[in-house]
């Protein structure tokens, strides 16, 4: 039998002028970005605190905590890469996840497609197990007040058999 599991996984970072703003490990042009100790890519955060979350392995903040300067502005994109060396490590692989970026500004969708890409590329998963949404919140709360960016992510892992071709 297979062991099949699910995590939900949420952040949310305010927007600071500034800062560059990374989402799904690209950077895209804004007049702000987002705040945070690392590069503040709530979506690659949420998306982790999902993988770990799935395997038991705690969250994001255990394994990179925000009170060590080696995470200083670090590139999200290598913590979602430790993060699936620690799935993998418990012989965990991405079944897909399924992430919802709520956001009044600026327009996601034309960048759905590289952020996809980007993912899948540093998960080393195939780009169709990687769905990407985008949201408003109709102005309302923060988001809806432009102070900043709320993602939801839920992801379903599986552990290779020891059967597996490739496990």
């Amino acid at each position: 039998m297979q062991s099949i599991r699910v995590g939900m996984g949420f952040d949310v970072h305010r927007f600071a002028a500034g800062r560059a703003l990374w989402l799904g490990g690209i950077q895209i042009q804004h007049e702000k970005g987002l705040l945070g100790h690392s590069d503040a890519d709530a979506l690659i955060h949420a998306l982790c605190d999902a993988l770990l979350g799935a395997a038991s392995l705690r969250d994001i903040g255990f394994h990179f905590p925000d009170t060590d300067d080696s995470y200083k502005n670090i590139d999200s994109k290598i913590l979602l890469k430790k993060t699936m060396e620690l799935l993998r490590s418990k012989s965990y692989e991405l079944g897909n996840a399924d992430i919802t970026v709520c956001a009044e500004s600026p327009r996601l969708n034309p960048h759905i497609p590289a952020m996809k890409i980007c993912l899948s590329e540093t998960m080393q998963v195939h780009p169709d197990d990687i769905s990407i949404k985008a949201t408003t919140s109709e102005k309302m709360g923060y988001v809806g007040r432009e102070e900043g960016i709320a993602v939801y992510a839920t992801v379903l892992i599986y552990k290779k058999s020891r059967h597996d071709a490739n496990g």
